[in-house]
């Protein structure tokens, strides 16, 4: 969230028009009472007023502290493709030249960051599954399973046929998120590759050899498949 985006904000309009005002104007006086003369009593009290008008606007939201080595694979190497990727794009866009095609290069990098924030979410939450399938243990599933069947076929009994049946829909959960998990790595890996492919062609950006509003386009298309698939992974969470 830059400036403007900050500064366009109802919290902000509020301490515009607030008691901020009064605490400037009596800045302001105090000073003059002190014996400042008046342009500077003025500037005093307007830097009161600005400086807790700044105080009240809403901070820039703090990016996730992103941390590979907490995750199991493949979550860790996608992550850390990801962590490659953004370290290549800064490399190249502090390689250009100042100007607007720098700043422009610059607010693209800002929106993959978004997206870099977006893959760690998903990662994060990928390896929570695979946490909860290994929780499960699918394998000694299907070993009591196959123990309660043939007990089953030997001497049947109601209590018998209620522990299959709970093995069963245990054994169904942990397949189910399997592959939600399988799925969600596809994916991942998939919008790596992409990521990997923008970061290359930023440097025809920079250099102008590349439509600067075709590559945004692109870049905000890749952002929101990431959001959308960090929607579907959370979803889980109720499912």
């Amino acid at each position: 969230m830059g400036f403007r985006d900050r500064f366009f904000t109802p919290a902000t309009a509020r301490a515009i028009l607030s008691w901020r005002i009064l605490a400037g104007i009596g800045g302001g006086v105090i000073a003059g009472v002190a014996g400042a003369p008046i342009a500077i009593a003025a500037l005093l009290g307007l830097g009161v007023y600005g400086g807790t008008v700044l105080a009240a606007m809403p901070r820039s939201p703090r990016r996730p502290l992103i941390d590979p080595f907490v995750l199991g694979e493949p979550w860790r190497q996608i992550v850390q493709g990801a962590l490659s990727a953004e370290r290549r794009l800064r490399a190249t866009v502090d390689g250009v030249r100042d100007g607007p095609r720098k700043d422009t290069l610059r607010a693209i990098a800002e929106q993959l960051e978004r997206g870099l924030d977006e893959a760690w979410q998903i990662a994060r939450r990928g390896d929570e599954i695979d946490d909860a399938v290994r929780r499960l243990d699918p394998t000694s599933l299907r070993s009591k399973l196959a123990t309660l069947e043939a007990s089953a076929a030997e001497q049947p009994s109601a209590e018998t046929e209620s522990a299959i049946a709970s093995v069963r829909r245990q054994l169904e959960t942990s397949e189910r998120l399997q592959r939600q998990s399988d799925e969600t790595a596809a994916s991942l890996r998939l919008t790596q590759t992409q990521l990997d492919e923008l970061v290359a062609r930023a440097a025809e950006v920079g250099i102008g050899a590349a439509d600067t509003t075709a590559y945004r386009r692109e870049v905000d298309d890749l952002v929101v498949r990431l959001e959308a698939l960090h929607q579907a992974v959370e979803e889980t969470r109720s499912a």
